[in-house]
């Protein structure tokens, strides 16, 4: 079977066989296989892509919902953590098969109220509010090197 690519030379090179004494044309059956061989490959092309999009779409709510059991056991091991911190009160606890053991960290812990000089603050990129700026340019301001652009995107369902 040819590919869509091979059917549309075809059909773009097509060149119709004429009857020179009745006028009619000999080939038109030609034609239209061509043309049914085009539809079929580009329906299943889009019966293709929307299995592909149904795919990603199991993958992402698969994997969202592993990252949900991520988060539930990461929290669940800390809660747990946290209480057998307080029942062992800072001792130390060995078996055969686990060791509890503490080491000594350092962590800032900032009170609601501060007075920090403005040298330990970070500073972040500023950002460009795209959303903000299609709302000016559609309320009829003009921004140099900024332009509206209207895009045909295809939908398969």
């Amino acid at each position: 079977m040819a590919k869509l690519y091979e059917i549309l030379n075809e059909i773009e090179n097509f060149e119709f066989d004429i009857d020179e004494e009745t006028g009619e044309i000999l080939n038109c059956a030609a034609m239209d296989q061509l043309q049914l061989a085009r539809d079929v490959k580009i329906e299943n092309l889009c019966l293709w892509v929307k299995n592909l999009k149904s795919d990603a779409e199991a993958y992402k709510a698969e994997k969202d919902s592993f990252a949900k059991k991520q988060r539930q056991a990461e929290n669940k091991a800390a809660s747990l953590q946290t209480f057998i911190q307080k029942a062992l009160h800072g001792e130390k606890f060995k078996t055969d098969r686990v060791t509890v053991s503490y080491r000594k960290s350092e962590a800032i812990e900032l009170d609601e109220k501060i007075s920090v000089p403005d040298k330990f603050f970070v500073a972040q990129e500023p950002r460009l509010d795209k959303t903000g700026l299609k709302k000016a340019i559609k309320a009829g301001e003009e921004f140099d090197g900024v332009h509206l652009v209207e895009r045909q995107n295809i939908t398969i369902k």
